[in-house]
């Protein structure tokens, strides 16, 4: 059975002008470039990548906090589908209470001269959805016990709490509206692993109950295999292979995803693989290579792809690969 697709992203770019320059054309930050990807609905889907990819800046733009310069972005559930590029004030407006965000820092997200109670509520008060005090109070208690926050928490100020405390007062105020649709953003990148734990089965158990679609972006792959149905992998901009968690984690074919999951630790002290080391930094998103974008860091490049851009082919089931090269160093392996 086919599951219906919640977000769709067809062409999608976000470039940010540099100013201008006396000759020649101005410089532009290409944060995303031309992206095509499908999240289906009540999906934990996981996008992946360095700092500097560009993932923070596509969940930003499925929420329009980010300038679509290019492509299309749609939404779709059971009451409405809206063309998110191009929302008015009052379509955004509806928008926002069926798609939220977690942001990453939960000491940074939140108000000092705030009570956790005022802070889960701001989002009722602010989008109208509550008609008296009464309803919103009984709405921030209910979201709050979800969420494993007691009344006497409600009472208190941030600085009160713990970073997984504080993180959990986030994720209340993100769904106290009831979304359909959650970008968290490096939500547990700032906590002790420990506390990693709790926030990632909370998360889990939230998803299942309320039915919500997840866009989770993460650097960490250990944290986005425990906890993602699907994982779209990013570089400069640009999605180099998208396939099921299982499928992706045990047989990664492009070579930026490969030296990605070779660094991940691992626990078995007979396990002596080596993480592939990637050569240099990522380059600058004003000024990408031609051809195959990774390819100043690939060791595998070849003339074609420092010239070809290799497009993003799906190779059955959901399994989809940017490289030219895939195939033959997928064969050279399985021989050796």
């Amino acid at each position: 059975m086919t599951v219906p697709i919640h977000i769709s992203a067809r062409n999608l770019s976000v470039h940010y002008p540099l100013g201008r320059r006396l000759f020649g054309p101005s410089p532009v930050v290409k944060a995303i470039d031309n992206i095509t990807l499908d999240i289906p609905r009540g999906s934990f889907f996981g996008l992946v990548g360095e700092s500097g990819s560009g993932k923070t800046t596509f969940g930003r733009a499925l929420l329009k906090a980010a300038p679509i310069s290019s492509g299309r972005v749609r939404y779709v559930d059971d009451e409405v589908e809206y063309d998110i590029a191009r929302l008015g004030k009052a379509e955004l407006k509806d928008y926002r209470k069926r798609a939220q965000l977690i942001f990453q820092d939960p000491y940074a997200a939140l108000s000092p001269r705030m009570t956790v109670r005022d802070i889960i509520a701001e989002p009722l008060e602010v989008m109208g959805l509550t008609s008296s005090r009464e309803e919103t109070d009984a709405r921030v208690r209910e979201i709050a016990a979800k969420c494993r926050l007691n009344l006497e928490h409600l009472r208190r100020f941030p600085h009160a709490f713990s970073g997984g405390q504080r993180q959990r007062i986030s994720i209340a105020r993100a769904l106290v509206c009831q979304p359909h649709f959650l970008v968290a953003d490096e939500s547990v990148a700032a906590l002790d692993v420990s506390i990693q734990a709790d926030i990632l089965n909370l998360l889990k158990s939230l998803q299942q109950e309320m039915n919500i679609t997840f866009l989770f972006i993460s650097h960490d792959l250990s944290v986005v295999a425990h906890t993602c149905d699907h994982v779209a992998v990013m570089y400069l901009g640009r999605l180099v292979e998208s396939a099921p968690t299982r499928e992706l984690f045990a047989a990664p074919r492009h070579p930026y995803t490969q030296a990605l999951l070779s660094a991940i630790p691992s626990l078995d002290p007979d396990d002596r693989g080596q993480a592939q080391r990637l050569e240099g930094e990522i380059p600058s998103p004003s000024d990408p290579p031609p051809g195959c974008r990774f390819q100043t860091r690939c060791p595998h490049a070849i003339e074609k792809c420092r010239i070809d851009e290799p497009p993003l082919q799906r190779e059955g089931g959901e399994h989809d690969i940017a490289c030219h090269r895939w195939r033959e160093l997928a064969q050279s392996i399985a021989v050796a």
